[in-house]
């Protein structure tokens, strides 16, 4: 598999990303997970990215229990900070997006002692000594804090060594570009703002990225599911998808299929073709989707399909296209 610069991490192009197994929308079983992990490990992927959020310590937990028995020093991982996980009182409610989960439920904590904590605790459930990369996750609302807290830890354990590379995740690309002008980050974690469907990152983000050689790991490739089954019942960004949005996918869906090709194949070729990013994170939540997931971003995509997608402006004429597309 293609290798990726990450700072001075040495990663793969293609990433596993956790959060379906820790019961994204549905529960996964152990096993799955495991069998999801070890498919992508056999695939050759060496970078896995996780959270407290995912599935409340689950995904950290599974993620752990499969890379424990592996060499510490032929894969990275990330984990987040910004949550802490602590069981409420009296009976907890079943999450809006996680199923079959814990107890405990996540609580915003963006100060410096509480991302020391988190880190302490996601080692824990990892089971490990030492993680590769953290990242401030979903900052939304607590800028400042993050600034004055968060991040001040990230950089204290980045200049120990006690990690290699520190930025956030989040689900916008305004907030990421602010960071990048405030904090001397390494990478960010950006989910769904880059896509066949949202090419928001184009605007601030990825150009000052590229200036200051920031690594972007890109998720949400399929924005939640839309861009790999387009269909009336779809979601993008975590929330049902609204009429307009399932209608531009039906489109892309077709143009595709004009052309002989996969809607899964040309979402990821289309992401991973910009400079600016990375490493795809890709997730799963069985070991069928890793390998479709691998296949995708291997599978023949014609340049006339590319051609014509940049004559119809169904993505931004700033939108680099694959080698090899002629537009």
């Amino acid at each position: 598999m293609k290798r990726s610069r990450l700072g001075s991490l040495d990663v793969t192009s293609i990433g596993l990303g956790s959060a379906p197994l820790g019961g994204l929308f549905s529960p996964v079983s152990d096993a799955d997970a495991e069998a999801t992990i070890a498919r992508a490990w056999s695939l050759g992927v060496r970078f896995f990215d996780t959270a407290p959020l995912y599935g409340f310590g689950l995904a950290e937990r599974r993620l752990g229990a499969f890379l424990r028995q592996q060499p510490r020093e032929s894969y990275a991982i990330s984990t987040k900070v910004g949550r802490l996980l602590r069981v409420p009182e009296g009976a907890a409610a079943e999450d809006e997006h996680y199923k079959g989960t814990p107890r405990e439920r996540p609580v915003f904590d963006f100060s410096y002692d509480g991302v020391m904590r988190s880190v302490e605790e996601s080692l824990g459930r990892l089971g490990l000594d030492r993680v590769d990369v953290l990242l401030v996750h979903d900052p939304d609302d607590h800028y400042d804090e993050a600034v004055a807290g968060a991040f001040h830890a990230l950089q204290r354990l980045r200049e120990d060594g006690t990690v290699k590379a520190i930025g956030a995740g989040m689900n916008q690309s305004e907030m990421p570009a602010r960071f990048a002008e405030a904090v001397p980050v390494d990478c960010f974690l950006l989910a769904g703002r880059y896509t066949l469907l949202d090419q928001g990152a184009l605007d601030a983000l990825f150009p000052v990225c590229t200036a200051k050689n920031i690594g972007i790991l890109l998720g949400g490739i399929y924005n939640s599911g839309i861009l790999a089954n387009p269909h009336t019942s779809a979601k993008f960004n975590y929330q049902d998808a609204d009429a307009s949005l399932v209608a531009r996918a039906l489109e892309l869906d077709g143009l595709c299929r004009k052309h002989g090709t996969e809607l899964k194949a040309a979402a990821l070729q289309f992401c991973m073709a910009h400079p600016a990013v990375t490493v795809a994170m890709m997730g799963a939540r069985n070991a069928g989707e890793v390998a479709d997931n691998i296949a995708m971003s291997e599978k023949a995509v014609p340049a006339a399909f590319w051609q014509e997608l940049r004559a119809q402006n169904l993505v931004d004429a700033r939108a680099p296209l694959p080698t090899g597309a002629k537009a």
